[in-house]
Order: structure tokens, then sequence, then C-alpha cells
């Protein structure tokens, strides 16, 4: 990171490594501020506890345009069962925590206190979100991002019962879709986001969006919507 007049800023993201793809910064910290800055400029944290903070830009970037949602046969039967709900901001902090939980071929998690800390000061100013399918009174899957503007940067998901993630991410962006919201910041390609319509943009691309949607003032509320008034 930079220094100028005691005021830390961003190197350009043209600057960013293509080896590993998008590491742009090391340093800085966590908190709102930094991070508000780092998401307005396509740009987002990504270490292992204890490591110093590394600040990562891709190119290509995966993203999901709201009205390119691909719904599989099976996911459409799973979501028009009667057997979940939905929520949101309703246990942030767990589904952090949920998303931290070890998975299969991970020796260790990036969503570790620290970052669990920084987003939760997010959500507490009404930035950061999680989305969240509840079955029988458990948690039973769901995600959580930051969102500016129109745009919705998703940080994780998690499941413990199947399709419980993508039921949730189904309704957020069916949700987004009525609110006026542009794009899905997915960060790094997958084939289960794939599979969901995401796809690679340039990051010229990427950014150009950003512009278009994020407003120079930014404003946080609790989320609040009625899963079942949405049309799937």
């Amino acid at each position: 990171m930079q220094n100028t007049q005691n005021h830390v800023t961003f190197p350009p993201v043209e600057n960013a490594l293509t080896e590993p793809n998008g590491l742009l910064a090391v340093g800085g910290d966590l908190s709102p501020q930094r991070l508000l800055q780092a998401y307005c400029n396509g740009i987002f944290p990504w270490f292992n506890e204890n490591d110093p903070i590394l600040w990562w830009s891709p190119d290509p970037r995966m993203v999901l345009f709201p009205d390119e949602l691909k719904i599989s046969r099976s996911l459409r039967k799973a979501l028009k069962k009667s057997h979940y709900q939905i929520r949101t901001d309703d246990h942030f902090v767990q589904v952090m925590q949920a998303c931290a939980a070890p998975r299969k071929a991970q020796a260790g998690t990036w969503i570790h206190p620290q970052m669990i800390s920084a987003y939760t000061a997010l959500h507490e100013m009404g930035l950061a979100h999680s989305v969240e399918t509840w079955i029988d009174g458990e948690l039973a899957g769901g995600l959580y991002g930051v969102a500016l503007g129109k745009v919705f940067f998703g940080e994780s998901m998690f499941s413990h019962v199947t399709d419980a993630s993508k039921i949730a991410l189904v309704h957020l962006v069916k949700q987004l879709q009525c609110w006026g919201f542009g794009m899905i910041d997915c960060q790094a390609k997958t084939e289960h986001l794939a599979s969901l319509g995401a796809r690679e943009i340039s990051r010229t691309e990427f950014n150009r969006h950003l512009n278009l949607l994020i407003p120079d003032s930014l404003t946080g509320s609790k989320w609040d919507f009625d899963y079942q008034s949405i049309t799937m």
C-alpha cells in the first residue's frame, strides 16, 4: 500500500500480479473504512490467520448478473417445497462461523476471528448481510456478503443440508432483481457458481460496472424481505 500525506491508499488495480492472479497489496487493516475503500475499487482481502493482510483484484472476475441466474430442474423442485424458511440478518455471526468450518481438501480457513470481527462491524453498519435457510428450526445453510449501492459482493456460503445454500442464493438473487441490483461479485471461478449462471468478465469490465452501480455516498440498513412473495 502507498502512504500519501498519512492517508493509506491502494495501488491501481492494473498493478495486480498475474501470478498469483490478482495479488495487489500487503498490509493495512480491516477497518470498515478500509474495507469499503477496497470494495468500491474492486479489491477484497483474503489471507490466512496470522499472515499479513493480502488484498486481491483478480482478472478475470467471476460475477453473476441477476437476470442470468440458472435454476436446475432438481433445484426448482426443492424451491417449491414448503419445508424451509428464509431469514435475513438473523444470525449473521453464526453464518460466518458456519462458512469457516473445515471443508474437504482444505487445511484451514480464511474466515478467522479477525475477519469475523471486521465483517460483523460492517454488518452492524447495515452494509454486510446474511441470507439464511432454516429447516425445522435449525440453520441449514446460507451465505453472507457486502451490499454497496446496487452491487452485492458475495463472500462465502455453506450447507448442512443438500441445496440449502443454493436455496438461499436463489432467494437472494430474486430479491436483488426486485431491488434493481445489477451485479453479484463471486470473486473466483467455481463450477458450483458456473452451474448457477455465473461467468467471468474482465477486471476492466467489472470495475466499469462498479462505477455505474455504486454511488459516492453509502448507506446501510437491516435487510428484510418476504421470501414467500418471490416467484420462482
